[in-house]
């Protein structure tokens, strides 16, 4: 199965070798036909610390790192 693969902004990057990124889904509300902006907050491992606050990444699913992390940031060849 493969593994997902999230784009998000990075809202902290206070912890070593971690950064929180928060990632924005819209969607069609099934009743009112509105659309609605959900966000929500994942942990993911930044090995080399190179993010910062303000910076669009991806993000992949992994094995549990910590008691939070399960998502690592995915390092393009383009970027």
């Amino acid at each position: 199965m493969p593994k997902r693969i999230l784009t998000g902004t990075v809202t902290s990057d206070k912890n070593e070798q971690t950064i929180t990124v928060s990632v924005e889904r819209r969607f069609k509300h099934p009743l009112l036909q509105k659309t609605v902006r959900k966000s929500k907050k994942y942990r993911a491992h930044d090995a080399d610390n190179t993010f910062k606050v303000g910076d669009t990444v991806r993000i992949q699913e992994c094995a549990p790192i910590s008691k939070t992390k399960r998502w690592t940031v995915v390092v393009d060849a383009t970027a």
